[in-house]
């Protein structure tokens, strides 16, 4: 019986994350939910997009309840080199009693001068006894197109190290043959390399960006008669649009839209309120898929902290037999001697 129940749990788990990828999800890489507070996650091209060193800290626990389910966890750091700051006295510190988002702040917004940024990420991606580590460096350069508009540009290189450790699995036998052709740890390691263009003002912003740009092909066994799967270029679309609703109030709607060869593609619609500077409150709906729930804090001038919860709807199993998805990100504001609280260039 204890042998039918591991065996339960473990096909299990491989059953619905191959079923996820054959289905729609082909998560070659990993999903972020709140992508919407660290876009730089996708796009290269908004390193050193503020006036400080951005540092974010992320974990996602997806499709809690599984075995074997895909768990993320990501540190991102970025920052400009020589930027000139927006600000240039003192005065410019938030008046106690106003709201440092109304509509005066945005009235003054001024685009940022031309400067270049550097920055780089490690994400962890293991799904049951897979994992993947990816580690990259990036550069971006802003230019200033007008009075109010900035355009970047950036790219980011780097590595992917792919790891199977059969040790882990909960039923080793030659019931999968690549398992079962594992003792060990396997290893590989790819070149990794992403790239995108970032358009931004006071209201709208818009890039596009492409992740795993070199086609290649990944064996994680020891055995000459598999031939691996092929690693194909992701493609992600997005724009956003920040209005005012009243003077305390700051709503911005934005959707992406993302590209894998030979998959269904996806659409996420997001909508983000945030009240002054402090509390924020959001939605996010992926289309066919499911739906999230989203909130977040700016505790100081230095740390923010937010939380997501998701429900999938895509799949009968999936739904039934899953409880959600929960993703939290951690954000650390250096150098931030002018004492914002959220961001100015990215919301």
């Amino acid at each position: 019986m204890k042998a039918a129940v591991i065996f339960f749990r473990y096909t299990t788990g491989l059953f619905i994350f191959f079923l996820a990828v054959q289905t729609g999800n082909a998560q070659q890489r990993p999903h972020y939910t709140q992508y919407i507070l660290n876009n730089y996650i996708l796009n290269p091209a908004l390193t050193g997009i503020e006036n400080y060193t951005d540092v974010k800290l992320s974990y996602r626990n997806q499709w809690a309840g599984f075995p074997g389910a895909p768990q993320t966890f990501y540190a991102s750091v970025h920052g400009a080199i020589g930027k000139q700051d927006y600000r240039t006295t003192p005065t410019s510190f938030q008046v106690p009693g106003e709201n440092p988002r109304g509509k005066a702040y945005w009235e003054e917004y001024t685009a940022a001068e031309p400067h270049h940024g550097i920055g780089g990420s490690v994400v962890n991606y293991k799904t049951g006894y897979i994992s993947r580590i990816t580690a990259t460096v990036s550069y971006a350069y802003h230019l200033g197109l007008s009075p109010k508009w900035n355009l970047s540009a950036g790219f980011a290189g780097g590595f992917t190290r792919f790891t199977i450790d059969a040790t882990k699995a909960e039923l080793a036998n030659p019931i999968d043959p690549a398992v079962g052709s594992l003792t060990t740890e396997f290893r590989k390691t790819r070149p990794e390399l992403s790239a995108g263009l970032w358009l931004y003002s006071d209201k709208f912003f818009a890039g596009v960006s492409a992740q795993q740009i070199i086609p290649q092909r990944i064996t994680l066994v020891n055995n000459d008669q598999y031939k691996g799967s092929a690693l194909v270029p992701h493609f992600f679309a997005t724009a956003g649009y920040r209005f005012m609703a009243g003077e305390d109030v700051n709503i911005i709607p934005s959707v992406m839209f993302r590209y894998i060869s030979n998959m269904p593609s996806f659409v996420d619609v997001n909508v983000k309120a945030q009240y002054q500077d402090r509390v924020w409150v959001g939605g996010n709906y992926r289309i066919k898929e499911g739906f999230a729930a989203m909130a977040g804090l700016n505790i100081s001038n230095t740390f923010n902290v937010s939380y997501s919860y998701d429900i999938n709807n895509a799949n009968y199993l999936l739904q039934y037999m899953q409880r959600g998805t929960h993703e939290i990100v951690l954000g650390f504001l250096i150098g931030n001697k002018w004492g914002d609280l959220c961001p100015r260039r990215v919301w």
